[in-house]
């Protein structure tokens, strides 16, 4: 019996000619910024309204919340936006408003410092003590007293970035452990005058040009034309760059509204004793530190670490040298916020940096913006801050209210700052750009 064995030949397998047409090439990314500046005015509104949805509130919660002051205590005192008024606010913000713009950058690290109304207070005894006890020479005397609050800054940073003692612990101690050495310091007498006529009694009480208006249009229309001058120049570079650049439009525009701020404020000011040194120096301040956060690499490396410890170390940051870096600004700050209360209040004495000080400094800080959880906020957040802090605590006084009810009042409105400041990251969180 035979069988026929048919063999199966397979078939080669056929291969397919690749293809000819290139792949497709991935659209390029397209910077949100340049759509909303081609779409005009209704682009920047969409975009306004886009923010406010998502909880990206900026200042306006803030300049909204100045506005509502000053129209409620204008309708009951009558005087609140008088010129000397506004005058003696804008020399009553600078102290804690210098200590408010180091608890800002401690805030971008997620810390706190609440050591700084006591490192106020020690630096002016210190310097109370050299320039009016020991007769040193009143500029000598202020350096040794700013360099003492940036060695304390130090000292706390070096427990907290390489003991690792949590900040919170560090601080308080130097609360306490500063406060004994301001009374140390100012002895038995309790207090150390401010010389007459000196450098530090200067500090609150100077307007410069003696109240020549001149001086204070002089700065206004400067602060306005360096403005608009730097502005126009990041416009070109970033152009040049091939980066999204700001229109002239809206260059005009903010231009526009700083002028009309700048104009008022001079008006104003110039309707009492003229422009006052304190707030020259607390701008220039608040100017500097905002560029140094905004545009230096290390202001990027201290956001970068408030926005996550382990990914800025794995980035290449150096983690100890920016938290012990940012100490030392902060004390530093306070240190030189303390001279200008000493300056205020004609003395140095043993309740100096107590009391609502430092409550009043971190209120402002956050108030103005700056968020408790790290990562957000800019100095200017200290200006408005405090401006709102201080704009209450005169009205309070204005209308006799009792003090026990001013600290109960501006309690809740910073426990009101801390809720928006939670609602909005989730808010930003939710709509994925947390």
């Amino acid at each position: 019996m035979s069988t026929n064995k048919t063999e199966a030949t397979a078939a080669p397998a056929v291969k397919e000619a690749p293809s000819q047409e290139p792949a497709a090439t991935p659209a390029p990314a397209v910077d949100p910024r340049l759509l909303v500046r081609e779409a005009g005015l209704a682009g920047y509104v969409a975009d306004f309204k886009r923010k406010i949805k998502s909880g990206e509130l900026g200042s306006v919660p803030v300049v909204l919340g100045l506005i509502l002051i000053a129209a409620i205590f204008q309708s009951l005192t009558g005087n609140f936006l008088n010129a000397d008024n506004l005058t003696n606010i804008t020399l009553w913000i600078v102290g804690p408003g210098l200590i408010a713009v180091g608890i800002v950058f401690v805030l971008l690290l997620g810390e706190i410092d609440l050591s700084l109304g006591s490192v106020a207070g020690v630096s002016a005894a210190i310097a109370g003590v050299l320039s009016a006890r020991q007769g040193v020479n009143e500029w000598l005397s202020i350096l040794i007293a700013l360099a003492a609050g940036v060695a304390i800054g130090a000292l706390h940073g070096f427990f907290f970035a390489k003991i690792g003692v949590p900040a919170f612990v560090v601080t308080l101690a130097g609360l306490l452990a500063w406060s004994g050495l301001q009374q140390s310091v100012l002895g038995d007498k309790g207090t150390a005058n401010v010389v007459n006529n000196g450098v530090i009694a200067d500090l609150d009480h100077y307007f410069l040009g003696d109240g020549d208006i001149a001086i204070t249009w002089i700065f206004a229309v400067a602060g306005i034309a360096l403005f608009l001058a730097g502005q126009v120049l990041d416009s070109r570079r970033r152009s040049a760059a091939g980066l999204p650049a700001r229109p002239m439009s809206e260059i005009g525009l903010r231009t526009g509204v700083l002028a009309l701020i700048a104009i008022a404020a001079a008006y104003m000011l110039n309707q009492s004793r003229g422009l006052p040194l304190p707030l020259v120096i607390f701008l220039g301040i608040v100017i500097v530190t905002d560029f140094v956060l905004r545009r230096t690499s290390y202001g990027r490396q201290i956001f970068a670490v408030g926005g996550g410890i382990e990914a800025a170390r794995r980035a290449g940051i150096n983690v100890a040298w920016v938290r012990i870096s940012v100490f030392m600004i902060s004390a530093g700050m306070a240190a030189l916020g303390g001279l200008f209360i000493m300056s205020q209040q004609g003395s140095a004495d043993k309740a100096l940096g107590s009391g609502n000080v430092l409550m009043n400094s971190i209120a402002a800080a956050v108030i103005g913006g700056t968020s408790l959880f790290g990562g957000r906020g800019k100095t200017w957040s200290a200006l408005l801050g405090i401006l709102v802090i201080q704009s209450i605590i005169t009205g309070l006084d204005l209308v006799h209210v009792d003090q026990a009810i001013q600290y109960m009042i501006t309690g809740a409105v910073l426990l009101a700052a801390v809720v928006l400041d939670s609602v909005s990251r989730r808010t930003q969180k939710s709509s994925g750009r947390g």
